[in-house]
C-alpha cells in the first residue's frame, strides 16, 4: 500500500521543517502532504525547503479544513495524520500502520497522561471520551487525537461531515465506528509542542462542550434524546399525582411536561433516521 502523509499547519516556521524532515527519513517513499493554513510566516517556505508537497490556503480556513484539503490531495491508498507543531513523532507510526494490516480502517495514536498539555485539558478528554465509549459500546482512548492513519478510500467518505474547526477528530473516529468500520488504538508519547498553541481555554471550552453533544448526536441520537424525553414524563407523572392527591386535578404543568416528552423523542427519532440515512448514503 502507498502512503500520504498529511500535515496541517498554521504559524509552524519553528518547527515544520523538523516534522518533514523526520517523517522523510522514517518513510522516505511516502507522500508527504503539508497544508499551509493561511500562516502569516515562513511555514510554507521552511516546509517545501524539507521535502514537503505545500497546500496553500490563502486564508486560515481552520484545521478541519486543512485535513481535508490534505486528503483530497493525497494519492496514497493510507492516509497519516500528524499535526506540524513538533508534538508527534513519525517513528510511532510504525505500529498503527501495522494495525491496517491486521484488518483495521483506522488506527488511532492514544495519548497517555503525561502527554496532555495541561490537567484541564486531561480531564477534558478524559470526559469526551467516557461519554464516547457509553454512546458506542467500545471503549475509546483518546478521541481527539490528531495522530492517526486510516484507509485513503473509508477516510475520503465522509469529508462532507467533517467541520472545518479542531473537532475533526471526534467526527472521524464516530463516523467510522457508526459505518461498522473497524476502529483501534495504539498507545503514543506526545511532546510539547513548539510554539504557541491555537487553542483558546474560554472560547474552545464552549466549543468543546458542543463537542460532546455532536458525539451522541453522530452515533445514536436516540441516546441522548430518550432519557430526556423520559426524565420529562416521569416529571410530568409524578406532578399529576401530587396535584391528584392534594387538589384532585390535572394541571397545565402536568400537560406541559407530557408534551415536551413527546416533542423531544420525536426529535430524537426523526434525528436518528437522518443519521441513518447519512451514514447509508455514505
Amino acid at each position: 500500500m502507498t502512503l500520504s502523509l498529511v500535515i496541517p499547519a498554521k504559524n509552524e516556521g519553528g518547527a515544520i521543517g523538523a516534522v518533514v524532515g523526520k517523517a522523510r527519513e522514517q518513510f522516505a517513499d511516502a507522500e508527504i502532504i503539508v497544508v499551509n493554513d493561511g500562516s502569516s510566516d515562513d511555514t510554507a517556505a521552511v516546509a517545501a525547503e524539507a521535502g514537503a508537497t505545500v497546500v496553500n490556503h490563502p486564508e486560515s480556513l481552520g484545521n478541519g479544513a486543512a485535513i481535508k484539503s490534505g486528503a483530497r490531495a493525497a494519492s496514497g491508498d493510507v492516509i497519516a495524520f500528524m499535526d506540524g507543531d513538533g508534538q508527534h513523532d513519525a517513528a510511532e507510526l510504525a505500529p498503527l500502520l501495522e494495525q491496517l494490516d491486521n484488518g483495521y480502517d483506522m488506527a488511532i495514536g492514544a495519548r497517555g497522561t503525561g502527554s496532555h498539555a495541561s490537567v484541564g485539558r486531561w480531564f477534558a478528554n478524559g470526559l469526551y471520551n467516557g461519554i464516547a465509549s457509553m454512546m458506542s459500546g467500545r471503549k475509546i482512548l483518546d478521541l481527539t487525537s490528531g495522530f492517526r492513519v486510516a484507509r485513503a478510500d473509508k477516510f475520503k467518505q465522509f469529508l462532507y461531515l467533517l467541520p472545518n474547526g479542531f473537532s475533526y477528530p471526534t467526527t472521524i473516529t464516530m463516523a467510522f465506528l457508526r459505518s461498522g468500520y473497524p476502529v483501534t488504538f495504539e498507545p503514543i508519547t506526545a511532546a510539547t509542542r513548539v510554539g504557541k498553541s491555537h487553542i483558546r481555554p474560554i472560547r474552545d471550552g464552549v466549543r468543546f462542550m458542543i463537542i460532546i453533544f455532536k458525539v451522541a448526536t453522530l452515533y445514536s441520537p436516540l441516546k441522548i434524546f430518550l432519557p430526556v424525553s423520559g426524565l420529562f414524563f416521569a416529571t410530568g407523572a409524578s406532578y399529576y399525582v401530587y396535584t391528584y392527591l392534594t387538589a384532585g386535578r390535572f394541571t397545565n404543568m402536568s400537560m406541559l411536561m407530557f408534551s415536551a416528552a413527546v416533542i423531544v423523542f420525536l426529535i430524537g427519532l426523526i434525528s436518528e433516521q437522518i443519521t441513518a440515512l447519512t451514514y447509508s448514503r455514505s
